[in-house]
């Protein structure tokens, strides 16, 4: 299970700013098992978003590779590449729902874009929604949910895809620490039953703590350590791994 499953190597990518150009990733090099819950943290401005965002190239870097499951992305035709990106899933800060859409209708959508039958579809989205403890809440809208609930909801969205990887960019900093728990309890739960690989970009340490088994620290665009939770936790090397856990103990 240990094989590189996702690996980035000497990413780099440069925005285009109007004073100049500002440099989010520098040539980034991450190898992330197969099945593991992997976390990239880092303060704002570090190129957290950037980087997950290559990932699935919602963002088209500069220059580097990106092998996911042997296949590099960058050479994938537009068909291939469409195909690959719907067993990526991601899950926003915002939960990115449609809010004119019932929570039913909206973990139906990737399946409606998918033309799986309406029959079909709605059976896979009550299962879905079973499985985030949502389904009494099936014909309400986004807008009467908590936002707990609607990460949940996103959640189920996302799944409906049958991902094998899925990518959390800052998926709980809008939610307070208790509903933070129930989220990454629900992830926790999602990798386990079904050995999703997770990526996780937050800015907390406690999430890291709580979930990840890896963690690499990223500091202005560049990885500065990177290994296991544990190790990092106990005895971090770089500067901008000491700050983080600074921070993190000064909240608690």
């Amino acid at each position: 299970m240990n094989q590189a499953y996702i690996e980035l190597r000497n990413l780099s990518k440069t925005y285009s700013v109007k004073n100049g150009t500002v440099s989010a990733l520098k040539d980034v090099s991450l190898t992330i098992p197969q099945n593991d819950i992997f976390g990239v943290i880092g303060l704002s401005g570090a190129g957290k978003s950037t980087l997950v965002r290559c990932i699935n190239l919602l963002e088209q870097p500069d220059s580097g590779e990106i092998i996911i499951d042997g296949q590099n992305l960058l050479k994938l035709s537009a068909e291939q590449l469409r195909l690959r990106r719907q067993k990526i899933g991601m899950i926003f800060q915002h939960f990115n729902l449609l809010e004119q859409q019932t929570v039913l209708e909206n973990v139906c959508f990737p399946m409606e874009i998918r033309r799986i039958p309406p029959a079909q579809r709605r059976k896979k989205a009550m299962e879905l929604l079973e499985q985030v403890k949502l389904a009494d809440k099936a014909n309400v809208y986004p807008s009467q949910l908590s936002g707990g609930q609607k990460q949940r909801v996103a959640i189920a969205r996302v799944l409906a895809n049958e991902p094998d990887i899925l990518l959390c960019d800052e998926a709980t900093s809008a939610l307070d620490p208790e509903t933070t728990k129930t989220i990454l309890n629900l992830l926790k739960t999602i990798h386990d039953s079904m050995g999703i690989t997770i990526v996780i970009i937050t800015h907390e340490m406690r999430v890291i703590q709580e979930i990840c088994s890896h963690v690499a620290v990223l500091d202005k665009g560049m990885v500065q350590e990177c290994g296991s939770v544990q190790e990092i936790f106990a005895n971090p090397k770089s500067k901008a791994a000491k700050r983080l856990l600074l921070i993190s103990e000064t909240e608690e």
